[in-house]
């Protein structure tokens, strides 16, 4: 129980951190990748910081309850997650920490912040079934919905599921709105409605949302580790090593390629679960 507490308390205090200098180095490199000189790479905490500072304008007051309410779903998915639950849990509640990010734009009654919202939900459409047979896949290797008894199998989950990794890093570009996928809302200018999901979010309002992000990557991010992580110590260290290579794979295809119409992510995403997760889930059952 102790320990539990202590890597619940360590997700709550570090991940924001972790979760900053990741969007750091993805600022860097994006850069150095279009030959430019670049922000440093604390400039996230930089931004967060200024948008606390300034004056926070809402539509109603409905808005900054449901910001709120995505700050907290999202740490309370990454709490339980770190802290050994239940995967069903984690995943149900990750949904409606997205479904609560959703209805702050809706609030909004923007035209800009309604398409994003719609444009998100979409994207849900896309990657959640994914992440249930990433579930099911969990399961198949370890016999349990428990992240506890998942870190103490004899061999990494990769072994048994790589289909259910190569599903779930597809839609994990989906997941961090990157480009082909960035349609709700991007990072970058050519954007052609504003921010999108977070047009009319200003102020403290947009940090909590920044923030709520930072969380959100660093629990991706642990979701990718559980494929190699094993009883075995140095398991960790290869998942560590896992995590970062991916995450600059995500980083170059958000800058190689360009972003794509929302009936090619819907029927892409859909052929990468039918043929990568599905058939390795066809093949468990098969063997088993």
């Amino acid at each position: 129980m102790a320990m539990t507490v202590l890597k619940v308390a360590l997700y709550i205090l570090l991940a924001p951190i972790l979760g900053g200098l990741m969007e750091g180095l993805d600022r860097v490199v994006s850069a150095r990748m279009q030959g430019r000189q670049g922000p440093p790479l604390l400039q996230p905490f930089y931004d967060v910081y200024k948008l606390l500072a300034k004056q926070t304008t809402v539509v109603n007051s409905i808005q900054i309850l449901f910001v709120i309410a995505y700050l907290i779903f999202t740490i309370f998915t990454g709490s339980l997650f770190f802290g050994g639950g239940d995967m069903l849990l984690v995943f149900f509640a990750l949904s409606m920490s997205e479904v609560m990010m959703v209805l702050a734009a809706y609030s909004t009654n923007g035209p800009y912040s309604a398409l994003g919202a719609n444009r998100e939900l979409l994207q849900m459409m896309c990657y959640e079934p994914m992440i249930l047979l990433v579930a099911i896949g969990f399961y198949e290797v370890s016999g349990s919905f428990m992240v506890n008894d998942l870190i103490k199998v004899d061999s990494p989950a990769v072994f048994k599921i790589p289909g259910m990794l190569i599903g779930f890093l597809f839609i994990l570009t989906i997941k961090f709105r990157k480009s082909p996928f960035d349609m709700s809302t991007s990072h970058h200018a050519h954007q052609e409605m504003v921010k999108g999901l977070t047009s009319d979010i200003s102020g403290n309002n947009l940090a909590f949302y920044e923030i709520a992000e930072w969380y959100d990557q660093v629990l991706m991010m642990g979701i990718v580790a559980m494929f190699f992580i094993c009883k075995n110590p140095v398991s960790i260290i290869v998942a560590i090593v896992a995590c970062v290579i991916f995450y600059l794979m995500e980083t170059l295809i958000d800058n190689v390629f360009p972003r794509v119409k929302y009936m090619a992510m819907l029927i892409s995403s859909w052929v990468v679960i039918l043929v990568a997760a599905g058939t390795n889930l066809l093949i468990l059952s098969v063997l088993d």
